[in-house]
Parts: structure tokens; C-alpha cells; sequence
């Protein structure tokens, strides 16, 4: 196993020189190995040589070129954006199924994250999100999913957190900035 390369450089040589004579003075004889990695972390700025490091892994990390964007259907989104009246509430349950998963994350968006909620609690939740009157579907939907877990007695729901994907993400910006836009309105 390699071990990773961290570059090293300070602006100033007799800066880094300096702060070396400085710490070393105090020690009996030639500091150790790790000392020596502190030594050197400390005279380019850093608070140790840890923090060195993982001032570099991050900057590698970023430095990582990130994934194209996913296209979204703008026009399917318009066509979701339907479903949700002005407070985001489902209006009716979608017909087709391409347009159930969406509509889901929108409601899976309402209920209270990490935190364990009872089934009372769970099915205000629902009935919050919707209108048209079925909590029980959509906690069932939700549950089969993979949005809700709960425990086998039906006694304790908790949201499951994961990434929505990239067309409920449009979904969901949409009808926030809808929602906002509205409020500014009246």
C-alpha cells in the first residue's frame, strides 16, 4: 500500500527557518521523527502535522473534478408540479407510476427527519401532506419504498435518510420557489 504524497511549501524560507530554530531550542538533542513532522507543520501555519494532513486529503478531495449534472425532464416537472397545490400538498395520488416515486420524496420532505415518531404522529404527518384523504396508502407506499422505516408492530416510524434523486430534487426546488413566490404574492 502506497502511501499518499503531501507537498510541502511555505511562502517564506527564513519564516520557516526561524519558527524551526525556535521550537527545537527546547529539546535535548534531535527531536524524533514525529516531533520533527510537527515542527515542520507548525512553521507553515499549521496546528500539527494531523492538521497538516488533512488540510491536503481535503484539498485533494476538492480538487477531484465532480460528476456532470443529471439531466432533468423540465417538462415532466411542470407536469408533477400538478399534483401539489400552493402549501405542497399532494392533491390526488398520480396514475402513473413514473410519477408516484417524485411526488413521494415530496411528501417523504415533510415528515420529521432522525426522529422516531409513533403511528399517530406518522399519520398526521401524511394527512398534512396530502388531500385526498388516503394516509394509509401513502405510509404503506413510503414504508415499501424504502422512504419510512418502522418496526414490525407498527409502533415507531422513522424517515430513512438518502438522497433524492435528481428529478425529485428539481421537483422539490420547484415547488418551494412556487411556494415562496406565492407568499410574496399575497
Amino acid at each position: 500500500m502506497s502511501r499518499p504524497v503531501f507537498p510541502f511549501a511555505v511562502g517564506d524560507i527564513s519564516v520557516l527557518a526561524r519558527s524551526l530554530q525556535a521550537q527545537w531550542q527546547p529539546h535535548d538533542g534531535a527531536p524524533g521523527h514525529v516531533e520533527l513532522l510537527n515542527m515542520l507543520a507548525r512553521a507553515a501555519g499549521f496546528r500539527n502535522f494531523q492538521h497538516f494532513r488533512a488540510s491536503q486529503l481535503a484539498e485533494q478531495r476538492l480538487q477531484q473534478p465532480l460528476p456532470p449534472p443529471v439531466p432533468v425532464d423540465h417538462a415532466k416537472i411542470s407536469k408533477l408540479a400538478r399534483y401539489f397545490d400552493a402549501e405542497r400538498r399532494l392533491m390526488r395520488w398520480p396514475s402513473k407510476a413514473s410519477h408516484r416515486e417524485p411526488c413521494l420524496w415530496v411528501v417523504w420532505s415533510q415528515l420529521t427527519p432522525r426522529a422516531s415518531v409513533g403511528e399517530k404522529q406518522i399519520n398526521a404527518q401524511l394527512d398534512a401532506a396530502h388531500l385526498f384523504g388516503d394516509y394509509a396508502l401513502l405510509r404503506r407506499e413510503l414504508v415499501d419504498g424504502g422512504w419510512l422505516q418502522r418496526k414490525p408492530d407498527g409502533s415507531d416510524y422513522r424517515r430513512v435518510e438518502r438522497q433524492p434523486s435528481a428529478e425529485a430534487q428539481a421537483l422539490l426546488s420547484h415547488l418551494r420557489s412556487r411556494q415562496m413566490q406565492q407568499r410574496h404574492a399575497a
